[in-house]
Protein backbone atom coordinates (compact mmCIF):
# COMPACT_ATOMS: atom_id res chain seq x y z
CA UNK A 1 0.00 0.00 0.00
CA UNK A 2 1.27 3.47 -0.95
CA UNK A 3 1.41 5.92 1.94
CA UNK A 4 -0.83 8.96 1.54
CA UNK A 5 1.87 11.09 3.11
CA UNK A 6 4.56 9.88 0.67
CA UNK A 7 3.23 9.78 -2.89
CA UNK A 8 4.87 7.40 -5.37
CA UNK A 9 7.64 8.82 -7.51
CA UNK A 10 7.28 9.27 -11.25
CA UNK A 11 9.15 6.92 -13.58
CA UNK A 12 12.00 9.39 -14.20
CA UNK A 13 12.81 9.70 -10.51
CA UNK A 14 12.56 5.91 -10.18
CA UNK A 15 15.21 5.56 -12.91
CA UNK A 16 17.44 8.08 -11.16
CA UNK A 17 16.98 6.31 -7.81
CA UNK A 18 18.04 3.00 -9.39
CA UNK A 19 21.05 4.60 -11.08
CA UNK A 20 22.09 6.11 -7.75
CA UNK A 21 21.61 2.75 -6.02
CA UNK A 22 23.88 1.00 -8.51
CA UNK A 23 26.39 3.84 -8.65
CA UNK A 24 25.98 4.22 -12.41
CA UNK A 25 27.15 7.82 -12.41
CA UNK A 26 28.91 7.72 -9.04
CA UNK A 27 25.78 9.14 -7.44
CA UNK A 28 25.82 12.26 -9.62
CA UNK A 29 22.64 13.82 -11.00
CA UNK A 30 23.29 16.38 -13.71
CA UNK A 31 20.47 17.49 -16.00
CA UNK A 32 20.08 20.26 -18.56
CA UNK A 33 17.37 22.35 -20.15
CA UNK A 34 18.28 22.68 -23.86
CA UNK A 35 15.91 25.04 -25.74
CA UNK A 36 16.38 25.92 -29.39
CA UNK A 37 16.48 29.76 -29.59
CA UNK A 38 13.97 29.98 -32.45
CA UNK A 39 10.96 31.32 -30.57
CA UNK A 40 9.69 32.23 -27.12
CA UNK A 41 9.27 29.75 -24.30
CA UNK A 42 5.73 28.63 -23.48
CA UNK A 43 3.94 26.72 -20.71
CA UNK A 44 5.02 23.41 -22.28
CA UNK A 45 8.65 24.43 -21.87
CA UNK A 46 7.86 25.43 -18.29
CA UNK A 47 7.02 21.79 -17.56
CA UNK A 48 10.46 20.74 -18.83
CA UNK A 49 12.18 23.60 -17.00
CA UNK A 50 10.52 22.68 -13.71
CA UNK A 51 11.32 19.00 -14.26
CA UNK A 52 15.00 19.41 -15.12
CA UNK A 53 15.86 22.11 -12.61
CA UNK A 54 13.56 20.54 -10.02
CA UNK A 55 15.19 17.11 -10.25
CA UNK A 56 18.67 18.64 -9.97
CA UNK A 57 17.64 20.54 -6.85
CA UNK A 58 15.87 17.53 -5.35
CA UNK A 59 18.90 15.25 -5.74
CA UNK A 60 21.51 17.84 -4.81
CA UNK A 61 22.76 17.90 -8.38
CA UNK A 62 23.21 20.46 -11.14
CA UNK A 63 21.21 21.65 -14.12
CA UNK A 64 22.74 23.44 -17.11
CA UNK A 65 21.01 25.98 -19.33
CA UNK A 66 22.17 25.20 -22.84
CA UNK A 67 20.95 26.68 -26.10
CA UNK A 68 20.84 24.12 -28.91
CA UNK A 69 21.67 26.68 -31.57
CA UNK A 70 22.49 24.57 -34.63
CA UNK A 71 20.23 26.32 -37.18
CA UNK A 72 21.31 29.92 -37.88
CA UNK A 73 18.41 30.43 -40.29
CA UNK A 74 15.82 30.39 -37.50
CA UNK A 75 17.72 31.44 -34.38
CA UNK A 76 18.12 34.95 -33.03
CA UNK A 77 19.74 36.58 -30.03
CA UNK A 78 16.38 38.13 -29.05
CA UNK A 79 15.09 34.62 -28.36
CA UNK A 80 18.13 33.80 -26.23
CA UNK A 81 17.60 36.90 -24.09
CA UNK A 82 13.88 36.27 -23.68
CA UNK A 83 14.47 32.66 -22.61
CA UNK A 84 17.04 33.67 -20.03
CA UNK A 85 14.62 36.25 -18.62
CA UNK A 86 11.75 33.73 -18.55
CA UNK A 87 13.70 31.02 -16.74
CA UNK A 88 14.99 33.48 -14.15
CA UNK A 89 11.44 34.77 -13.64
CA UNK A 90 10.24 31.21 -13.01
CA UNK A 91 12.72 31.09 -10.15
CA UNK A 92 15.54 28.90 -11.47
CA UNK A 93 19.29 29.53 -11.62
CA UNK A 94 22.18 27.78 -13.39
CA UNK A 95 25.10 29.53 -11.66
CA UNK A 96 27.96 29.66 -14.20
CA UNK A 97 26.57 26.85 -16.36
CA UNK A 98 25.19 28.80 -19.32
CA UNK A 99 26.27 27.07 -22.52
CA UNK A 100 25.60 27.13 -26.25
CA UNK A 101 25.73 24.16 -28.57
CA UNK A 102 27.76 26.44 -30.82
CA UNK A 103 30.44 26.53 -28.10
CA UNK A 104 31.25 22.97 -29.18
CA UNK A 105 31.22 23.39 -32.97
CA UNK A 106 34.97 22.77 -33.25
CA UNK A 107 34.77 19.62 -31.17
CA UNK A 108 31.68 18.39 -33.04
CA UNK A 109 33.49 18.90 -36.33
CA UNK A 110 36.48 16.91 -35.07
CA UNK A 111 34.13 14.11 -34.00
CA UNK A 112 32.61 14.12 -37.51
CA UNK A 113 36.10 13.80 -39.00
CA UNK A 114 36.79 10.90 -36.63
CA UNK A 115 33.57 9.15 -37.66
CA UNK A 116 34.48 9.62 -41.33
CA UNK A 117 38.00 8.28 -40.80
CA UNK A 118 36.48 5.22 -39.16
CA UNK A 119 34.45 4.60 -42.31
CA UNK A 120 31.16 5.41 -40.55
CA UNK A 121 30.34 8.65 -42.36
CA UNK A 122 30.55 9.84 -45.96
CA UNK A 123 29.91 12.92 -48.07
CA UNK A 124 26.80 12.54 -50.19
CA UNK A 125 26.16 14.69 -53.26
CA UNK A 126 22.59 13.58 -53.85
CA UNK A 127 19.93 16.28 -53.72
CA UNK A 128 17.64 16.64 -50.71
CA UNK A 129 14.79 15.23 -52.81
CA UNK A 130 16.83 12.15 -53.75
CA UNK A 131 17.89 11.58 -50.16
CA UNK A 132 14.23 11.67 -49.07
CA UNK A 133 13.26 9.28 -51.86
CA UNK A 134 16.10 6.86 -51.10
CA UNK A 135 15.19 6.86 -47.42
CA UNK A 136 12.18 4.64 -48.06
CA UNK A 137 9.19 4.45 -45.74
CA UNK A 138 8.01 2.60 -42.65
CA UNK A 139 6.90 -0.26 -44.91
CA UNK A 140 9.65 -0.01 -47.55
CA UNK A 141 13.40 -0.21 -46.83
CA UNK A 142 15.65 2.55 -48.10
CA UNK A 143 18.21 2.40 -50.85
CA UNK A 144 21.90 3.08 -50.48
CA UNK A 145 23.25 6.28 -51.99
CA UNK A 146 25.55 5.91 -54.99
CA UNK A 147 28.10 7.90 -52.95
CA UNK A 148 27.92 5.64 -49.90
CA UNK A 149 31.07 3.68 -50.69
CA UNK A 150 33.24 6.55 -51.84
CA UNK A 151 36.79 6.35 -50.43
CA UNK A 152 37.32 7.69 -46.91
CA UNK A 153 40.04 10.11 -48.06
CA UNK A 154 37.72 11.55 -50.68
CA UNK A 155 34.97 12.15 -48.09
CA UNK A 156 37.48 13.73 -45.73
CA UNK A 157 38.71 16.06 -48.48
CA UNK A 158 35.19 17.04 -49.51
CA UNK A 159 34.12 17.60 -45.90
CA UNK A 160 37.09 19.92 -45.35
CA UNK A 161 36.25 21.80 -48.54
CA UNK A 162 32.62 22.05 -47.39
CA UNK A 163 33.90 23.75 -44.27
CA UNK A 164 36.12 26.03 -46.34
CA UNK A 165 33.07 27.31 -48.22
CA UNK A 166 33.83 25.88 -51.68
CA UNK A 167 30.32 24.54 -52.24
CA UNK A 168 26.84 26.02 -52.39
CA UNK A 169 24.05 25.39 -49.92
CA UNK A 170 22.55 21.95 -50.47
CA UNK A 171 25.27 20.83 -52.88
CA UNK A 172 26.40 18.05 -50.56
CA UNK A 173 26.01 16.77 -46.99
CA UNK A 174 27.84 14.55 -44.55
CA UNK A 175 25.85 11.43 -43.64
CA UNK A 176 26.40 8.73 -41.05
CA UNK A 177 26.80 5.24 -42.51
CA UNK A 178 24.47 2.99 -40.53
CA UNK A 179 21.78 0.83 -42.18
CA UNK A 180 19.42 1.85 -44.98
CA UNK A 181 17.11 -1.07 -44.19
CA UNK A 182 16.87 -0.36 -40.46
CA UNK A 183 13.27 -0.51 -39.18
CA UNK A 184 13.86 2.80 -37.39
CA UNK A 185 14.02 5.37 -40.19
CA UNK A 186 16.17 7.69 -38.08
CA UNK A 187 18.96 5.11 -38.47
CA UNK A 188 18.91 5.15 -42.27
CA UNK A 189 22.13 7.06 -42.88
CA UNK A 190 21.00 10.32 -41.28
CA UNK A 191 22.46 13.64 -42.39
CA UNK A 192 24.79 14.99 -39.71
CA UNK A 193 26.19 18.12 -41.44
CA UNK A 194 24.75 20.45 -44.08
CA UNK A 195 26.06 23.55 -45.84
CA UNK A 196 24.50 26.85 -44.78
CA UNK A 197 26.17 30.11 -45.77
CA UNK A 198 24.49 32.02 -42.97
CA UNK A 199 25.65 34.14 -40.06
CA UNK A 200 25.17 32.61 -36.63
CA UNK A 201 24.01 34.67 -33.64
CA UNK A 202 26.90 33.35 -31.53
CA UNK A 203 29.71 32.41 -33.95
CA UNK A 204 29.14 34.99 -36.66
CA UNK A 205 30.52 33.94 -40.07
CA UNK A 206 33.06 31.43 -38.78
CA UNK A 207 31.10 28.44 -40.07
CA UNK A 208 29.29 27.57 -43.27
CA UNK A 209 28.65 23.93 -42.27
CA UNK A 210 26.32 23.29 -39.37
CA UNK A 211 25.55 20.10 -37.44
CA UNK A 212 22.08 18.58 -37.46
CA UNK A 213 20.24 18.48 -34.13
CA UNK A 214 20.50 14.69 -33.74
CA UNK A 215 24.27 14.86 -34.10
CA UNK A 216 24.69 17.84 -31.79
CA UNK A 217 22.27 16.78 -29.06
CA UNK A 218 24.10 13.72 -27.75
CA UNK A 219 27.53 15.29 -28.14
CA UNK A 220 26.51 18.35 -26.15
CA UNK A 221 25.20 16.09 -23.37
CA UNK A 222 28.40 14.04 -23.47
CA UNK A 223 30.74 17.03 -23.41
CA UNK A 224 28.88 18.51 -20.42
CA UNK A 225 28.84 15.09 -18.72
CA UNK A 226 25.09 15.12 -18.27
CA UNK A 227 23.81 12.05 -16.44
CA UNK A 228 20.12 12.06 -17.36
CA UNK A 229 19.13 13.66 -20.66
CA UNK A 230 15.40 14.25 -20.19
CA UNK A 231 13.50 14.84 -23.45
CA UNK A 232 9.93 14.92 -24.66
CA UNK A 233 8.38 11.81 -26.16
CA UNK A 234 8.95 12.70 -29.82
CA UNK A 235 12.67 11.99 -29.27
CA UNK A 236 12.04 8.39 -28.24
CA UNK A 237 12.59 7.13 -31.81
CA UNK A 238 15.79 9.19 -31.94
CA UNK A 239 17.30 7.54 -28.86
CA UNK A 240 18.94 4.65 -30.80
CA UNK A 241 20.70 7.25 -32.95
CA UNK A 242 21.70 9.25 -29.85
CA UNK A 243 23.26 6.10 -28.39
CA UNK A 244 24.85 4.98 -31.70
CA UNK A 245 26.77 8.21 -32.21
CA UNK A 246 28.20 8.18 -28.68
CA UNK A 247 29.02 4.48 -28.84
CA UNK A 248 30.83 4.76 -32.19
CA UNK A 249 32.88 7.69 -30.94
CA UNK A 250 33.70 5.93 -27.67
CA UNK A 251 32.84 8.97 -25.55
CA UNK A 252 31.01 9.50 -22.28
CA UNK A 253 27.39 8.38 -22.57
CA UNK A 254 24.42 9.81 -20.65
CA UNK A 255 21.04 8.10 -20.57
CA UNK A 256 18.19 9.66 -22.54
CA UNK A 257 14.74 9.48 -20.92
CA UNK A 258 11.56 10.61 -22.64
CA UNK A 259 8.34 11.93 -21.12
CA UNK A 260 5.04 13.13 -22.59
CA UNK A 261 4.98 16.81 -23.47
CA UNK A 262 2.29 19.13 -22.14
CA UNK A 263 -0.82 19.65 -24.25
CA UNK A 264 -3.33 22.23 -23.06
CA UNK A 265 -6.89 22.86 -24.21
CA UNK A 266 -7.93 26.08 -25.98
CA UNK A 267 -4.43 26.91 -27.15
CA UNK A 268 -1.56 25.76 -29.38
CA UNK A 269 1.95 24.81 -28.30
CA UNK A 270 3.74 24.56 -31.63
CA UNK A 271 6.33 27.33 -31.94
CA UNK A 272 5.64 27.35 -35.67
CA UNK A 273 1.92 27.93 -35.07
CA UNK A 274 2.64 30.57 -32.45
CA UNK A 275 4.98 32.33 -34.85
CA UNK A 276 2.22 32.27 -37.45
CA UNK A 277 -0.19 33.93 -35.01
CA UNK A 278 2.40 36.61 -34.23
CA UNK A 279 3.53 37.32 -37.79
CA UNK A 280 -0.02 37.36 -39.19
CA UNK A 281 -1.10 39.91 -36.58
CA UNK A 282 -3.70 37.75 -34.85
CA UNK A 283 -2.02 38.64 -31.54
CA UNK A 284 0.09 41.60 -30.43
CA UNK A 285 3.53 40.04 -30.29
CA UNK A 286 5.09 37.13 -28.43
CA UNK A 287 4.14 38.61 -25.04
CA UNK A 288 0.44 38.92 -25.91
CA UNK A 289 -1.38 37.80 -22.73
CA UNK A 290 -3.59 35.46 -24.77
CA UNK A 291 -0.62 33.31 -25.78
CA UNK A 292 0.71 30.44 -23.65
CA UNK A 293 4.20 31.96 -23.81
CA UNK A 294 5.92 32.59 -20.49
CA UNK A 295 6.31 36.26 -21.39
CA UNK A 296 2.62 36.46 -22.30
CA UNK A 297 1.56 34.79 -19.08
CA UNK A 298 3.82 37.10 -17.09
CA UNK A 299 2.25 40.13 -18.76
CA UNK A 300 -1.22 38.74 -18.09
CA UNK A 301 -0.47 38.50 -14.37
CA UNK A 302 0.41 34.84 -13.82
CA UNK A 303 2.74 34.23 -10.92
CA UNK A 304 5.84 32.00 -11.16
CA UNK A 305 4.59 30.06 -8.15
CA UNK A 306 1.28 29.25 -9.85
CA UNK A 307 3.04 27.95 -12.96
CA UNK A 308 5.46 25.83 -10.90
CA UNK A 309 2.56 24.43 -8.89
CA UNK A 310 0.66 23.58 -12.06
CA UNK A 311 3.69 21.80 -13.55
CA UNK A 312 4.15 19.83 -10.34
CA UNK A 313 0.51 18.80 -10.06
CA UNK A 314 0.08 17.55 -13.63
CA UNK A 315 2.98 15.16 -13.06
CA UNK A 316 5.16 13.28 -15.52
CA UNK A 317 3.90 10.45 -17.72
CA UNK A 318 4.92 8.27 -20.67
CA UNK A 319 1.60 8.65 -22.50
CA UNK A 320 0.32 11.73 -24.32
CA UNK A 321 -2.68 13.44 -22.73
CA UNK A 322 -4.29 16.85 -22.75
CA UNK A 323 -4.70 19.00 -19.65
CA UNK A 324 -7.74 21.22 -19.20
CA UNK A 325 -6.98 24.94 -19.29
CA UNK A 326 -9.34 25.18 -16.32
CA UNK A 327 -6.84 23.28 -14.16
CA UNK A 328 -4.13 25.83 -14.96
CA UNK A 329 -6.54 28.59 -13.95
CA UNK A 330 -7.45 26.69 -10.78
CA UNK A 331 -3.78 26.63 -9.75
CA UNK A 332 -3.56 30.33 -10.62
CA UNK A 333 -6.61 31.32 -8.58
CA UNK A 334 -5.44 29.27 -5.63
CA UNK A 335 -2.12 31.08 -5.61
CA UNK A 336 -3.42 34.59 -6.32
CA UNK A 337 -6.14 34.31 -3.68
CA UNK A 338 -3.46 33.89 -1.01
CA UNK A 339 -1.04 36.52 -2.29
CA UNK A 340 -3.00 39.29 -4.02
CA UNK A 341 -3.95 42.57 -2.31
CA UNK A 342 -7.59 43.64 -2.75
CA UNK A 343 -8.85 46.85 -4.30
CA UNK A 344 -12.15 48.15 -5.63
CA UNK A 345 -12.63 49.00 -9.25
CA UNK A 346 -15.62 49.55 -11.52
CA UNK A 347 -15.27 48.33 -15.09
CA UNK A 348 -18.60 49.55 -16.50
CA UNK A 349 -19.47 52.51 -14.29
CA UNK A 350 -22.94 53.74 -13.33
CA UNK A 351 -23.07 57.02 -11.41
CA UNK A 352 -24.72 57.03 -7.97
CA UNK A 353 -25.70 60.22 -6.10
CA UNK A 354 -26.38 59.89 -2.37
CA UNK A 355 -29.02 62.55 -1.87
CA UNK A 356 -28.82 62.69 1.93
CA UNK A 357 -25.02 62.78 2.07
CA UNK A 358 -23.34 66.22 2.36
CA UNK A 359 -21.77 67.48 -0.87
CA UNK A 360 -18.52 68.58 0.75
CA UNK A 361 -18.10 65.61 3.05
CA UNK A 362 -15.44 62.92 2.54
CA UNK A 363 -15.02 59.93 4.81
CA UNK A 364 -12.42 57.21 4.82
CA UNK A 365 -13.28 53.60 5.51
CA UNK A 366 -10.81 50.96 6.58
CA UNK A 367 -10.61 48.15 4.03
CA UNK A 368 -8.90 44.78 4.38
CA UNK A 369 -5.98 44.31 1.99
CA UNK A 370 -6.12 40.51 1.96
CA UNK A 371 -8.47 38.41 4.10
CA UNK A 372 -6.15 35.41 3.49
CA UNK A 373 -3.14 37.24 4.95
CA UNK A 374 -3.51 39.25 8.16
CA UNK A 375 0.00 40.64 7.76
CA UNK A 376 -1.14 42.50 4.63
CA UNK A 377 -2.90 44.99 6.88
CA UNK A 378 -5.53 47.51 5.84
CA UNK A 379 -5.89 50.69 3.80
CA UNK A 380 -8.25 53.67 3.84
CA UNK A 381 -10.73 54.08 0.99
CA UNK A 382 -12.33 57.53 0.37
CA UNK A 383 -16.14 57.80 0.30
CA UNK A 384 -18.16 60.78 -0.96
CA UNK A 385 -21.61 61.89 -2.09
CA UNK A 386 -21.07 60.74 -5.69
CA UNK A 387 -19.90 57.19 -6.37
CA UNK A 388 -19.64 54.66 -9.16
CA UNK A 389 -20.96 51.12 -9.09
CA UNK A 390 -20.99 48.41 -11.75
CA UNK A 391 -23.80 48.91 -14.25
CA UNK A 392 -24.57 45.18 -13.93
CA UNK A 393 -25.28 45.71 -10.21
CA UNK A 394 -28.49 47.58 -10.98
CA UNK A 395 -31.69 46.46 -12.68
CA UNK A 396 -34.77 48.57 -13.04
CA UNK A 397 -37.09 45.58 -13.23
CA UNK A 398 -35.12 42.72 -11.65
CA UNK A 399 -36.00 39.01 -11.91
CA UNK A 400 -36.77 37.03 -8.78
CA UNK A 401 -33.21 35.96 -7.91
CA UNK A 402 -31.52 39.28 -8.61
CA UNK A 403 -30.48 40.55 -5.17
CA UNK A 404 -28.44 43.60 -6.10
CA UNK A 405 -29.61 47.19 -6.43
CA UNK A 406 -33.09 48.02 -7.77
CA UNK A 407 -35.66 50.79 -7.13
CA UNK A 408 -36.74 50.63 -3.48
CA UNK A 409 -34.18 48.00 -2.57
CA UNK A 410 -31.51 48.28 0.12
CA UNK A 411 -27.99 46.82 -0.29
CA UNK A 412 -24.65 47.15 1.46
CA UNK A 413 -21.89 49.28 -0.01
CA UNK A 414 -18.80 47.40 1.12
CA UNK A 415 -17.11 48.85 4.23
CA UNK A 416 -19.44 51.90 4.13
CA UNK A 417 -23.25 52.07 4.57
CA UNK A 418 -26.52 50.41 3.74
CA UNK A 419 -27.86 52.21 0.68
CA UNK A 420 -31.38 52.37 -0.77
CA UNK A 421 -32.16 53.21 -4.39
CA UNK A 422 -34.87 55.87 -4.74
CA UNK A 423 -34.85 56.73 -8.43
CA UNK A 424 -33.22 55.85 -11.74
CA UNK A 425 -32.45 58.86 -13.95
CA UNK A 426 -32.67 58.18 -17.69
CA UNK A 427 -31.50 59.83 -20.88
CA UNK A 428 -32.85 58.54 -24.20
CA UNK A 429 -34.26 55.54 -22.40
CA UNK A 430 -30.97 54.54 -20.78
CA UNK A 431 -30.27 54.69 -17.06
CA UNK A 432 -27.40 57.16 -16.55
CA UNK A 433 -27.61 57.86 -12.82
CA UNK A 434 -29.12 56.48 -9.63
CA UNK A 435 -30.51 58.63 -6.84
CA UNK A 436 -30.03 56.87 -3.53
CA UNK A 437 -29.88 57.46 0.20
CA UNK A 438 -27.74 56.04 2.96
CA UNK A 439 -28.80 54.97 6.43
CA UNK A 440 -26.34 57.03 8.53
CA UNK A 441 -26.80 54.60 11.43
CA UNK A 442 -25.16 51.81 9.41
CA UNK A 443 -21.64 53.19 9.16
CA UNK A 444 -19.31 50.28 8.44
CA UNK A 445 -22.08 48.41 6.63
CA UNK A 446 -23.97 46.90 9.58
CA UNK A 447 -27.42 47.88 10.86
CA UNK A 448 -27.77 48.38 14.64
CA UNK A 449 -31.26 46.85 14.50
CA UNK A 450 -29.81 43.66 13.02
CA UNK A 451 -31.64 43.80 9.69
CA UNK A 452 -29.99 41.93 6.85
CA UNK A 453 -29.45 42.67 3.19
CA UNK A 454 -28.83 40.07 0.52
CA UNK A 455 -26.12 41.80 -1.46
CA UNK A 456 -22.88 43.71 -0.95
CA UNK A 457 -21.62 45.92 -3.77
CA UNK A 458 -18.20 47.42 -4.44
CA UNK A 459 -17.91 51.08 -5.38
CA UNK A 460 -15.48 53.90 -6.14
CA UNK A 461 -15.72 57.54 -5.07
CA UNK A 462 -16.11 59.77 -8.13
CA UNK A 463 -13.87 62.71 -7.07
CA UNK A 464 -11.10 60.30 -6.03
CA UNK A 465 -11.40 57.76 -8.85
CA UNK A 466 -8.57 57.01 -11.24
CA UNK A 467 -9.37 56.53 -14.90
CA UNK A 468 -8.14 53.21 -16.24
CA UNK A 469 -8.08 51.24 -19.45
CA UNK A 470 -8.68 47.55 -18.81
CA UNK A 471 -7.91 44.63 -21.11
CA UNK A 472 -10.27 41.68 -20.58
CA UNK A 473 -8.54 38.53 -21.86
CA UNK A 474 -10.23 35.22 -22.53
CA UNK A 475 -9.47 31.89 -24.25
CA UNK A 476 -7.65 32.43 -27.55
CA UNK A 477 -9.68 29.71 -29.29
CA UNK A 478 -13.34 28.73 -29.19
CA UNK A 479 -12.73 24.96 -29.18
CA UNK A 480 -10.62 22.80 -26.84
CA UNK A 481 -8.48 21.32 -29.64
CA UNK A 482 -7.99 23.95 -32.39
CA UNK A 483 -5.50 21.78 -34.28
CA UNK A 484 -7.82 18.78 -34.23
CA UNK A 485 -10.50 20.34 -36.43
CA UNK A 486 -9.64 18.72 -39.77
CA UNK A 487 -11.98 20.85 -41.86
CA UNK A 488 -10.88 24.22 -40.46
CA UNK A 489 -7.73 26.32 -40.38
CA UNK A 490 -6.83 26.72 -36.72
CA UNK A 491 -6.73 30.51 -37.17
CA UNK A 492 -10.41 30.45 -38.17
CA UNK A 493 -11.17 29.17 -34.67
CA UNK A 494 -9.75 32.20 -32.86
CA UNK A 495 -12.16 33.51 -30.26
CA UNK A 496 -13.40 36.94 -31.47
CA UNK A 497 -13.94 37.90 -27.82
CA UNK A 498 -10.46 36.87 -26.67
CA UNK A 499 -9.69 40.54 -26.04
CA UNK A 500 -12.06 43.31 -25.01
CA UNK A 501 -10.78 46.77 -24.17
CA UNK A 502 -12.69 48.90 -21.67
CA UNK A 503 -11.70 52.57 -21.72
CA UNK A 504 -13.91 54.24 -19.10
CA UNK A 505 -13.14 52.20 -15.98
CA UNK A 506 -12.88 53.80 -12.54
CA UNK A 507 -10.61 52.46 -9.80
CA UNK A 508 -9.76 53.46 -6.26
CA UNK A 509 -6.74 55.78 -5.85
CA UNK A 510 -4.54 53.23 -4.04
CA UNK A 511 -4.07 51.36 -7.34
CA UNK A 512 -1.74 54.15 -8.44
CA UNK A 513 0.83 52.89 -5.90
CA UNK A 514 1.25 49.64 -7.83
CA UNK A 515 4.06 49.17 -10.33
CA UNK A 516 4.24 47.31 -13.63
CA UNK A 517 3.25 43.61 -13.43
CA UNK A 518 2.02 43.89 -9.81
CA UNK A 519 -0.84 41.45 -9.29
CA UNK A 520 -4.02 42.21 -7.33
CA UNK A 521 -7.71 41.40 -7.03
CA UNK A 522 -10.57 43.74 -7.85
CA UNK A 523 -13.21 42.61 -5.38
CA UNK A 524 -16.02 40.63 -7.01
CA UNK A 525 -14.42 41.01 -10.47
CA UNK A 526 -11.30 38.89 -10.65
CA UNK A 527 -7.52 39.08 -10.60
CA UNK A 528 -5.66 41.76 -12.51
CA UNK A 529 -2.17 43.14 -13.02
CA UNK A 530 -0.63 46.44 -14.07
CA UNK A 531 0.39 46.35 -17.74
CA UNK A 532 3.97 47.46 -18.54
CA UNK A 533 2.55 50.10 -20.90
CA UNK A 534 1.18 52.03 -17.91
CA UNK A 535 2.41 55.62 -17.62
CA UNK A 536 1.76 58.50 -15.24
CA UNK A 537 -0.99 59.67 -17.59
CA UNK A 538 -2.45 56.29 -18.62
CA UNK A 539 -3.23 53.48 -16.21
CA UNK A 540 -3.48 50.21 -18.13
CA UNK A 541 -4.65 47.01 -16.38
CA UNK A 542 -4.92 43.42 -17.59
CA UNK A 543 -7.44 40.92 -16.28
CA UNK A 544 -5.54 37.77 -15.38
CA UNK A 545 -8.46 35.49 -14.58
CA UNK A 546 -12.01 35.78 -13.31
CA UNK A 547 -12.89 34.72 -9.78
CA UNK A 548 -14.84 31.76 -11.14
CA UNK A 549 -14.63 29.73 -14.33
CA UNK A 550 -17.10 31.35 -16.78
CA UNK A 551 -16.56 28.53 -19.28
CA UNK A 552 -18.11 25.86 -17.07
CA UNK A 553 -21.58 26.35 -18.57
CA UNK A 554 -20.16 26.47 -22.11
CA UNK A 555 -18.24 23.25 -21.51
CA UNK A 556 -21.33 21.57 -20.09
CA UNK A 557 -23.36 22.57 -23.16
CA UNK A 558 -20.62 21.34 -25.51
CA UNK A 559 -20.67 17.95 -23.80
CA UNK A 560 -24.43 17.73 -24.28
CA UNK A 561 -24.10 18.57 -27.96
Amino acid sequence: MVSLETPSKDFIRQIIDEDNRTGKYDGRVHTRFPPEPNGFLHIGHAKSICLNFGIAEEYGGKCNLRFDDTNPLKEEDVYVKSMIEDIKWLGFAWEDRLYFGSDYFDQMYDYAVQLTKDGKAYVDEMSAEEIREYRGSVTRPGKESRYRDRPVEESLDLFERMRAGEFADGQMVLRAKIDMSHPNMNMRDPVIYRILHASHHNTGDKWCVYPMYDWAHGLEDSIERITHSICTLEFEDHRPLYDWFLEQLGVYRPIQIEFARLNLTYTVMSKRKLLELVEDGHVNGWDDPRLPTISGMRRRGYSPSAIRTFCSRIGVAKVHSIVDFEFLEHCLRDNLNKTSPRFMGVLNPLRVVLENYPEDKVEEFEAINNPEDESAGTRNVPFSRVLYIERDDFMEDPPKKFYRLAPGREVRFRYAYLVTCKEAVKENGEVVELRCTIDPETRGGNAPDGRKVKSTLHWVSEPHALDAKVHLYDRLFTVPDPLGQKEADFKDLINPDSLKVLTSCKVEPAVRNLKALDRFQFERLGYFCVDPDTTEEDLVLNRTVELRDPWAKIRKQQRKE
